[in-house]
């Protein structure tokens, strides 16, 4: 059976759910995040130990403004109202992403609940928001560049592999380990700038299923396909 400790999905799919139920947008998106805790407390229940969900991208801030305030809005509720979950299942809570961005009111939202959880061991919950894999990886660079360090290597071979690993130590995941398996919910099969670097090996599953309609049975099943994949990482 496969290993699998870290489960990555893009929830996408939350406005067109809304549309096709004749709705406006933003039920889709309240709905979507009602549907964040199930997944979230089925992961925890499943030992899975790590669970990273594309929540905002640095590309949605192109989105019409009276929709990306709904959203934040929206993350600040959700922060609010599910903390007590979190300390209730013992939910280690993350985010990723260049969070220096948002409001100071939601920057506090964020740090406070990782605080408040940092020693909770059972699942690691991760969002990721005002995340985009491109500028991850630059930010990771800039501290690197910022530390000036110096890797000491021997060989041109050396040096790429001493840099990939200060690489990887920069970016905002670095005390996770790789995604083995990365979901896309909605339809599209493309992974949208979404933890390139730490998806590299994992297997891909894409559902035509809409994010507020993904429901565990599916999550379940997509589990048990994984565990009859051969993963080679390269070699035989």
């Amino acid at each position: 059976m496969q290993a699998l400790q870290h489960i990555a999905i893009i929830m996408d799919g939350n406005g067109r759910w809304a549309q096709m139920q004749g709705k406006a947008r933003h039920i889709g998106h309240k709905k979507g995040a009602k549907n964040v805790r199930v997944i979230t407390d089925w992961c925890a229940k499943h030992e899975i130990q790590f669970l990273t969900l594309y929540a905002f991208s640095t590309e949605n801030w192109n989105r019409p403004k009276k929709e990306v305030d709904f959203l934040m809005r929206l993350l600040e509720r959700y922060l609010r109202d599910e903390a007590p979950t979190y300390h209730e299942n013992e939910i280690k809570f993350r985010a990723i992403g260049d969070i220096e961005t948002f409001s100071q009111p939601l920057r506090d939202l964020i740090y406070t609940l990782e605080s408040s959880t940092k020693s909770y061991t059972k699942l690691t919950q991760t969002l990721a928001l005002n995340y985009g894999s491109r500028n991850e990886i630059a930010r990771a660079c800039y501290k690197i560049l910022q530390a000036n360090m110096s890797n000491g290597a021997q060989s041109p071979q050396e040096a790429v592999k001493a840099l990939e690993s200060t690489l990887a130590n920069a970016l905002d995941t670095a005390d996770m380990p790789d995604v083995d398996l990365l979901i896309r919910t909605g339809g599209e099969q493309r992974l949208s700038n979404f933890l390139l670097w730490q998806a590299s090996y994992a297997e891909l599953a894409f559902t035509h299923t809409l994010w507020p309609d993904f429901n565990t049975n599916e999550l379940a099943r997509i589990i048990e396909e994984f565990h009859s994949r051969t993963r080679r990482f390269g070699g035989l």
